[in-house]
């Protein structure tokens, strides 16, 4: 018979097979990475009305121009659509493969997670909600299948930290019959499509459109491109590299861009830190680097350290299906950001894409 712990482990590389991303580390050390200057120059903000966009080369950061043609290979072999490295808000690197250009949409699957985070943030700011709040306040009664009295603990922040009870091995339909009880909302992790409620409650508190309301207060205030789509069981958002990128520059900033405060750093500050006490890693649908133990979708075990142990400490993340990224790294004033098909597509194996991904980044850096 196996022991506890090899168990464990096995369901942690079973997992990590089929999931959306692996989320293992880099390998770098620490002292290389630190050994680089911190750029000091003032935070750019590209014109929202513009593709302007400036830039900084790899030799004004006195970076290490031998390793980029090998992350690039890298990229490339790996199904990559596109990368994009920012530093202080300057575009350091901005590549694309396979077809893909500066111009062509993709989706970010669950890396948009963030963005309705985001806009739940900025209704609450304008008192619309208080995330505080049971769900069925806004959106009425019976809109799980659970008995009332566990429907109605269930509050908008539970959706937003993954804790909200109702199972998760359903599937992503999100109708009441397919949200069924399994614990009281608060007591469980567990990674579940039924956040995307939050984009009901918003509309309803907001009288506006999930669409419209997006795009009022995030979308067209920092000049993003893209739209929301259906697909299957869910709603997908899709748009260029450089949206994804404004929207990284914004959440790098702590919400604000350039001098106006689209979300107030306080929600910012909670949806990047620790939300619940069962997933340490896991903020307001940001997962979280660094944390002392972490646990990942479909699974309820808690795994020992960090979910990217050589990875940047405070570096917080946008991870979406098929290897789309946000990874945000105060600590490098950097926003890296990748789209593409699933990096291991065509293998079962334990993909160590995020590994080698960062040791290539790291490299830069020597």
């Amino acid at each position: 018979m196996w022991s506890d712990e090899k168990k464990k482990e096995t369901m942690k590389k079973l997992w990590l097979a089929v999931f959306l991303v692996p989320l293992l580390a880099c390998s770098s050390d620490d002292a290389a990475r630190t050994e680089n200057p911190i750029p000091t120059e003032s935070l750019y903000f590209p014109p929202t009305a513009s593709d302007t966009w400036e830039t900084k080369s790899i030799t004004d950061l006195n970076w290490n121009t031998a390793a980029v043609q090998p992350l690039l290979d890298y990229l490339e072999l790996k199904h990559s659509k596109s990368f994009m490295i920012l530093v202080n808000g300057r575009i350091v690197m901005e590549n694309y493969f396979n077809g893909h250009s500066a111009s062509s949409p993709w989706y970010w699957a669950s890396a948009g997670k963030t963005l309705t985070s985001t806009l739940t943030g900025i209704a609450q700011q304008e008192n619309l909600l208080n995330i505080n709040n049971k769900v069925s306040q806004y959106i009425g009664t019976g809109w799980t299948s659970a008995p009332l009295e566990k429907e109605n603990l269930i509050t908008c922040k539970h959706l937003l930290t993954m804790s909200s009870g109702l199972d998760d091995a359903l599937g992503d339909n999100v109708a009441p019959a397919n949200l069924q009880y399994k614990a009281d909302a608060g007591t469980r992790w567990a990674y579940h499509n039924v956040y995307v409620k939050l984009q009901d409650v918003v509309a309803a508190a907001s009288g506006q459109t999930w669409t419209n309301y997006f795009n009022t207060k995030l979308r067209d205030r920092i000049g993003m491109t893209g739209g929301w789509f259906a697909s299957g069981d869910n709603i997908v958002y899709w748009s260029t590299t450089r949206s994804m990128a404004r929207f990284g520059l914004l959440m790098y900033n702590k919400g604000k861009w350039n001098s106006t405060q689209i979300l107030n750093e306080d929600f910012f500050n909670q949806a990047t830190t620790t939300s619940q006490n069962i997933n340490l890693a896991y903020g307001y649908l940001w997962w979280l680097n660094g944390k002392t133990s972490y646990h990942l979708p479909q699974t309820q075990f808690e795994f020992p350290g960090s979910i990217i142990p050589n990875g940047p400490t405070d570096m917080y993340m946008a991870l979406g299906k098929n290897d789309q990224k946000i990874y945000i790294v105060p600590s490098k004033k950097m926003v890296v950001i990748r789209m593409g098909e699933a990096a291991d597509a065509k293998t079962a194996a334990l993909s160590d894409f995020d590994d080698v991904l960062w040791q290539k980044i790291n490299a830069l850096y020597n």
